[in-house]
C-alpha cells in the first residue's frame, strides 16, 4: 500500500519504492480531486493545490503493484516491475531514475523524525533560556583550581583585545597561505612525524566548508562524508528561487574547497562512539543497475557539523503539503512550482475567485528565510510579471504568515517597521497599461501577524484565528529541527543522568557541547558546531555566520596541533591545552585575555551584524560595531549596497563570484528565465 510520503510498499516491510520515479499510465496522472463539494477554492478540473501543484509527487498520483520481494539494497529489476500483475500498467525504471529512487530514499529514511515540536529553534532566533542556570561542568565547588580557570576563561573576552587576536588571525591566516607554515617543527617522534589522525567531518555546509579551508591538511587525513558533493550559499536560495541567480553560481565543488580532504557521497546513519566508527549508506550504480552500499568508516576525531532540516512542529498536513527552502532542489521545485501556477491560472474558463486561488502564494514564517524569498517572489511579479502575464497580475496575492506580532526578530524594532512597510507598499509597475488593468486599492502583498497555523490540507490553510487561506503554493519557513543522525548520537554519548541528557533541556535536540566545541559525553574525540550543536551556557542564533567562524576556530586549534582531550581532573573535563611550545600572536593576545596560557581560549563569536533583502532593490543592514553598543544601521539603497557587496564577497570562490556577478546582470538585463526544460 502507499503511504502519506508516496512510497510504494510491498508486503515485506524490506521493499519500498518511491513512486515518484515510477511512470504509470495517463490515467493515474496527478490531477485534481474529482469531489465537488460548496467552498472548495477550485473547480474539480483544476489541479489540486499544494505541493501537486509546486510539481511534487502527490499521493493521489500513485499506482499500486506488489514488488519482488528482495532485500532493500538489492538490485531493483525493471522487468520484474513490468511483468508484475498490477491494476496499473507499469512503465519500466530506467537506470537514472532507479538511481533517484535509492537516493530519495535515503534521503527520507535520515530525515524523518518523531515529535518534531519537542526540538523547534525559530529562524535566526536564540531559544529561550529556562530560568535556572544549566551549569556547563559537573557541581564542583568554584574554590577549586580547575573549576575557577575555566569560569574565568569562559567570559567574554575584552572587545578591544578581541578584534586584535582576530586581526591578527586574519594575518597569520594570510602568512600561512602564503609563505606556508612551520608549524610542523617540533612534532617530529624520533626524527620521523607521527602517523597522522585520521579526521571525519559530516556535513559541507557553511562551518565545514570554513574548516577545510583553514585546517593544516598536512597533520590530518580528513575525510568529509555528506549526501551532497557541494557547498551550498545557502542566503541566495530565495534569489534562486525566483530566478535571480542561477542554482550552479551558488554552489561549490568541496573537492574545490580542498584538494587534499578525500570526499565519500554518502549518508551517515549511525555513530558509535566506543569502536569511533560511522556507519553510512551510499547508492552504487554498475551499468544498469542501483543498489544501496553499506560500509563503516573509521575515525580518531569526528566532526559533526550536519546542519538542521526544517521543522513542521508537528502541524498537520505541512510536510505532505508545503514546500521547503533549505537545499537546491527546494528552489529548483519552487521556481518550476511558480511558473506552473501561472500557466495554469491562464487556462481558459476560470473564474476570477478561481484564478485568485491558484495565484496566492502563501510563505509561513517571517523570519529572514521567509521575508527574503516573499521579497524575491515580489520583484518577479513587479517586474517579470508585466512581461509575461500582463493579464494576471490582478489575482495574484502574496501571503506572509507568521505566529508571533513582528517580523524579521533578529532586527531592531525601527528595521522591523521598515520591513513592514517596504513589504506591504503598493506595487510599483512601470507599465502604465499593467498598472490600469489593477483593480483599485490593489494589495500584492499582505502580512498576516499573529496568525498561527494550525493545518494545512491541499487546498487551503487552516489559522489560529479559524479562518481559511485558499492557496496555490505554500511555502513552510517557520524554523529548525534536528536530523535524526544528530538524535542517534545524542543518545549514544548521553546516557540518562549524563552531562548529555541533561543539558537536552536547553539544547532541545542539538548537540550539547562546551566552550570549545567538544560535544559532551564525547571525551574530546567528537566536535559539533553549526545548526545542529548548542553551547549550553552561551546560545548563540542558528545563522551561517555563527557556523563559518566555530569551523575557522576549530581548524585554528587542530592545526595548532592542541590537545583536545587532555583528560580529567577533580571529575571535571580539563579544557584543550597546547602541545607547540611556541605561540602565534593570535594566541598570545587571547592568552593575555584570558589571563591563562595553559589551556586554549573558548570560542568567541563576533558579532559582524545581519542582513536581510526586502524587495524592489532595498535591503536592511544592522551592522554591530560594539557588543552592547548601538547598531549602525542601514535602509533602502544604502541597505541595498550593503547585502550585495557582502553577499557577493563572502561566496567561497572567485568563479562562485563572477557567476552571481553575471546572473544579476542577466535579470536585470534580460529578466528571470521561466521556461522549462
Amino acid at each position: 500500500l502507499a503511504n502519506s510520503s508516496g512510497r510504494l510498499f510491498s508486503t515485506s516491510p524490506l521493499v519500498h519504492v518511491s513512486a515518484a520515479a515510477v511512470p504509470v499510465a495517463t490515467s493515474t496522472a496527478v490531477v485534481a480531486n474529482t469531489r465537488r463539494k460548496d467552498g472548495n477554492c477550485r473547480l474539480s478540473s483544476q489541479p489540486r493545490g499544494g505541493i501537486a501543484a509546486a510539481g511534487y509527487e502527490h499521493p493521489s498520483s500513485l499506482a499500486f503493484s506488489p514488488i519482488a520481494n528482495t532485500r532493500l539494497s538489492s538490485v531493483l529489476e525493471p522487468s520484474s516491475l513490468a511483468d508484475s500483475a498490477s491494476a496499473t500498467r507499469l512503465y519500466s525504471v530506467a537506470p537514472k531514475e532507479e538511481e533517484k529512487v535509492l537516493r530519495q530514499e535515503i534521503a527520507e529514511k535520515n530525515s524523518k523524525i518523531e515529535n518534531e515540536e519537542e526540538f523547534g529553534v525559530i529562524d535566526g532566533n536564540i531559544p529561550n533560556e529556562k530560568e535556572e542556570k544549566k551549569e556547563n561542568v559537573p557541581e564542583v565547588a568554584a574554590k577549586k583550581s580547575l573549576a575557577a580557570q575555566i569560569q574565568r576563561v569562559t567570559k567574554p573576552r575584552a572587545y578591544p583585545l578581541f578584534l586584535a587576536e582576530k586581526g591578527a588571525g586574519l594575518l597569520e591566516e594570510f602568512a600561512f597561505k602564503t609563505f606556508g607554515s612551520s608549524s610542523s617543527e617540533g612534532m617530529y617522534v624520533n626524527g620521523e612525524l607521527p602517523k597522522k589522525e585520521q579526521v571525519v567531518v559530516l556535513g559541507t555546509g557553511w562551518g565545514a566548508a570554513a574548516f577545510l579551508k583553514d585546517v593544516d591538511m598536512s597533520k590530518y587525513d580528513v575525510t568529509v562524508i555528506s549526501p551532497r558533493n557541494f557547498f551550498l550559499f545557502t542566503p541566495m536560495l530565495a534569489g534562486a528561487a525566483t530566478g535571480t541567480v542561477e542554482y550552479r553560481s551558488i554552489t561549490e565543488s568541496v573537492r574545490d574547497i580542498s584538494k587534499e580532504a578525500n570526499f565519500l557521497e554518502a549518508t551517515a546513519t549511525e555513530v558509535d562512539p566506543i569502536s569511533n566508527t560511522i556507519t553510512c549508506e551510499s547508492v552504487v550504480c554498475e551499468g544498469t543497475s542501483c543498489k544501496i552500499n553499506d560500509f563503516t568508516v573509521n575515525y580518531d576525531k569526528l566532526i559533526v557539523t550536519v546542519g538542521a532540516q526544517t521543522n513542521t512542529f508537528g502541524i498537520p498536513g505541512v510536510r505532505e503539503h508545503c514546500a521547503f527552502l533549505k537545499q537546491v532542489e527546494d528552489a529548483r521545485r519552487i521556481r518550476t512550482s511558480i511558473v506552473n501556477l501561472f500557466e495554469r491560472a491562464n487556462i481558459p474558463g476560470l473564474s476570477d475567485d478561481e484564478r485568485e486561488a491558484i495565484l496566492t502564494f502563501a510563505i509561513i514564517g517571517a523570519g529572514p528565510t521567509g521575508i527574503e524569498f516573499a521579497s524575491e517572489l515580489r520583484d518577479f511579479v513587479e517586474q517579470d510579471g508585466p512581461k509575461y502575464y500582463p493579464n494576471l497580475l490582478k489575482f495574484v496575492r502574496i501571503k506572509v504568515i507568521e505566529a508571533s506580532s513582528t517580523v524579521l526578530a533578529p532586527f531592531d524594532k525601527s528595521l522591523q517597521q521598515e520591513a513592514i512597510r517596504q513589504l506591504t507598499s503598493a506595487p510599483k509597475f512601470r507599465d502604465t497599461t499593467v498598472a490600469n488593468l489593477l483593480p483599485e486599492q490593489f494589495k500584492l502583498t499582505e502580512l498576516l501577524l499573529d496568525s498561527g497555523v494550525q493545518e494545512v490540507t491541499d487546498e487551503t490553510i487552516k489559522l489560529s484565528d479559524g479562518s481559511e487561506i485558499c492557496y496555490g503554493l505554500a511555502v513552510w519557513a517557520a524554523g529548525n529541527g534536528p536530523l535524526p543522525i544528530t538524535l542517534q548520537l545524542i543518545d549514544s554519548v548521553g546516557e540518562d543522568g549524563s552531562e548529555q541528557k541533561n543539558a537536552q533541556d536547553i539544547a532541545r535536540g542539538r548537540l550539547a557541547i562546551d566552550p570549545w566545541l567538544r560535544v559532551l559525553g564525547g571525551e574530546g574525540k567528537i566536535l559539533a558546531y553549526g545548526d545542529c550543536s548548542c553551547i549550553v551556557d552561551g546560545q548563540l542564533p542558528a545563522t551561517a555566520q555563527v557556523a563559518s567562524q566555530q569551523g575557522e576556530y576549530l581548524a585554528k586549534l587542530l592545526s595548532r596541533g592542541y590537545d583536545m582531550s587532555p583528560g580529567i581532573e577533580d571529575g571535571i573535563h580539563v579544557p584543550p591545552k597546547p602541545t607547540a611550545s611556541d605561540k602565534t600572536l593570535s594566541e598570545s593576545i587571547a592568552a593575555f585575555a584570558i589571563q591563562n596560557d595553559e589551556i586554549a581560549a573558548p570560542f568567541q563569536f563576533l558579532n559582524l551584524g545581519i542582513l536581510a533583502y526586502t524587495g524592489g532593490g532595498s535591503a536592511l543592514a544592522q551592522l554591530q560595531v560594539a557588543p552592547n553598543g548601538e547598531p549602525i544601521k542601514g535602509t533602502g539603497k544604502v541597505g541595498f549596497g550593503l547585502w550585495r557587496s557582502v553577499y557577493l564577497t563572502k561566496q567561497v570562490s572567485l568563479r562562485n563570484r563572477v557567476l552571481v556577478l553575471v546572473d544579476w546582470l542577466k535579470a536585470k538585463v534580460f529578466g528571470r528565465d521561466i521556461t522549462r526544460v
